[in-house]
């Protein structure tokens, strides 16, 4: 569980990274609306992906919040990185986004957290 977990935590920092080099810009759109779509869009998303992280990783339903913890960790600490040199990563994206790129991960990678937690409970 442990190597599909953190490959897993690998592939989705990976595919976050060319979403937000390829279409970045269509992530910090001016104005209320797409701002509030965004954070709805990563709220669900994460939700969804710990509703199912123990049926993707193949593990017992208690099992979920441990095999998303392990999923995380590499997404957070990468993501992590990648905020504080935003504009090294992201040279196309105006610098003063870093804030909410980190925001968005955390609030992406919190709802998974959660949702693995509502399996493992089994509420």
């Amino acid at each position: 569980m442990i190597v599909r977990s953190l490959g897993l935590g690998f592939g989705i920092t990976a595919a976050i990274f060319a979403l937000f080099h390829f279409a970045g810009s269509w992530f910090f759109l001016d104005g209320r609306r797409p701002f509030q779509a965004n954070f709805v869009a990563g709220a669900a998303l994460g939700l969804g992906f710990g509703l199912v992280i123990d049926r993707l990783l193949r593990v017992l339903r208690k099992g979920a919040a441990h095999a998303m913890a392990l999923t995380a960790v590499p997404g957070m600490l990468i993501m992590a990185a990648v905020g504080s040199h935003f504009s090294v990563f992201f040279p196309h994206l105006d610098p003063a986004l870093d804030k909410v790129f980190g925001s968005l991960m955390l609030w992406f990678y919190g709802f998974a957290l959660a949702g693995s937690l509502w399996r493992a409970r089994g509420l």
